[in-house]
């Protein structure tokens, strides 16, 4: 005879322990095509992140200062749970968003300690071309 075995399907609980997280880190990356916004802890493990896709936008709209703004506000709700007050700003990127995204940052009840500009800068450029040969 078959046996059959009952499996029993017990629901895996989704209850992950929310850490309190006074001060953090928050990375900026602003370019001419999108802006994403990351929250992360003193040890650099992320929290939260919100970018202009995520929110709903596309195209062009994406990387305007008001989207910025619309980021923040997203990102702050994120936030709430976890208690972070204060924050040091890690900017990257060139777009236009980068000052919207910093000032709103106070308007939402975090403390900027410091903002720190990593945009990458070339030095000595690309590789010259071969000379021509004719």
């Amino acid at each position: 005879m078959a046996e059959k075995k009952e499996e029993k399907k017990t629901k895996k609980k989704n209850s992950r322990k929310r850490t309190h997280v006074p001060s953090g880190r928050i990375y900026i990356q602003s370019t001419y095509n999108n802006t994403i916004i990351t929250a992360t802890d003193l040890k650099g493990n992320v929290v939260a992140w919100s970018s202009a896709g995520r929110i709903g936008y596309s195209g062009a709209k994406k990387a305007t200062p008001y989207a910025a703004q619309e980021i923040i506000r997203d990102l702050a709700q994120k936030l709430e749970p976890y208690g972070m007050k204060e924050a040091v700003v890690f900017v990257k990127g060139i777009g236009g968003a980068r000052e919207s995204a910093i000032r709103s940052l106070g308007v939402h009840g975090l403390v900027v300690t410091s903002i720190k500009d990593m945009t990458p800068i070339p030095h000595n450029g690309t590789r010259a071309p071969r000379p021509r040969r004719v």
